[in-house]
C-alpha cells in the first residue's frame, strides 16, 4: 500500500464486477449456455474465470480463439442470455455499499466504469439499491465500440467533467490489470483490490493494493 495516496480526491472511479460486485457465478453459467449455444466444447470453470473482466468480446478471441465475426455473435449469444435473471445472481462484496455510502456522504463524486454492458450496470446497482450513490454509471456500448476499458474510463470522466466536476485529482477502483491500464492510459491512478478476480501478477500495474474495504476506505477518505 503506498501511503502517498492517502489523500482527498475530487472523484471517484469504480468497477463493477470483481470490485463492487461478485458477479462470477452469473457470468460463468451464462458463458457456459453460450458455448452451448453455439455448438462449441464448454470450457471448464477454471477457464471461463478468465472471461470475467475483460471486455467480453476480446475474450472470446483470445481465449476461444474466434475470428471477428464468430466474437461478435457469441456476445450478442450472452447478452441474450445473461440479460435476464442471470445478472442478478451477484452478491454485494461485505464492506463495499457502506463504503459507497461513505464516500456518496463526504460529497465525493462517484462514477462507475464497467465493461459489463451499461442498461445490465444500472439494473444491478438498483437492485442492490446502489445506483443513488453514483453521479454516472457507465459501461460498454451495445455496438461494443465503447467496450476496452480505457474508453470506458474517458467516457467516465468526460460526463463527469460535463457536469461541472473537479477532476483535478480522480482514483480508479478495480480489481483487474484492464482497470489499471485503463486508469493510466487517462492519467489517472489505480487502486486493485484482492478480493476481486484478478491475479498477484496484475497488481504491478496498480498505485495501491488493498485487501479489505476498510483498509479501501482509509485510501479513499483518510
Amino acid at each position: 500500500m503506498n501511503p502517498t495516496l492517502t489523500r482527498t480526491w475530487s472523484a471517484i472511479l469504480f468497477d463493477l464486477d470483481g470490485t463492487i460486485t461478485d458477479s462470477a457465478p452469473g457470468i460463468t453459467d451464462s458463458l457456459s449456455n453460450t458455448f452451448t449455444t453455439l455448438g462449441r466444447p464448454v470450457p471448464p470453470l477454471s477457464e471461463l474465470m478468465a472471461y470475467v473482466g475483460p471486455p467480453l468480446i476480446a475474450a472470446f478471441r483470445e481465449y476461444a480463439g474466434m475470428n471477428p465475426d464468430e466474437a461478435s455473435e457469441a456476445v450478442k449469444v450472452y447478452r441474450s442470455i445473461y440479460s435476464g435473471n442471470a445478472s442478478l445472481d451477484t452478491a454485494v462484496y461485505p464492506g463495499v455499499a457502506g463504503l459507497l455510502e461513505r464516500i456518496h456522504e463526504a460529497g465525493i463524486p462517484l462514477a462507475l466504469a464497467t465493461s459489463k454492458p451499461e442498461l445490465n450496470a444500472i439494473r444491478i446497482l438498483e437492485h442492490f439499491d446502489l445506483a443513488k450513490y453514483f453521479t454516472v454509471i457507465v459501461g460498454a456500448s451495445e455496438d461494443e465500440t465503447r467496450s476496452a476499458k480505457v474508453d470506458i474510463v474517458a467516457e467516465a470522466l468526460r460526463r463527469l467533467e460535463a457536469i461541472g466536476t473537479d477532476l483535478s485529482a480522480p482514483v480508479m477502483v478495480g480489481d483487474r490489470i484492464y482497470d489499471a491500464e485503463g486508469a493510466a492510459a487517462n492519467g489517472v491512478p489505480a487502486i486493485l483490490v484482492e478480493w476481486g478476480y484478478g491475479s498477484p501478477a496484475e497488481a504491478s500495474a496498480a498505485t495501491a493494493v488493498v485487501h479489505s474495504a476498510d483498509q479501501l476506505g482509509k485510501l479513499l477518505l483518510g
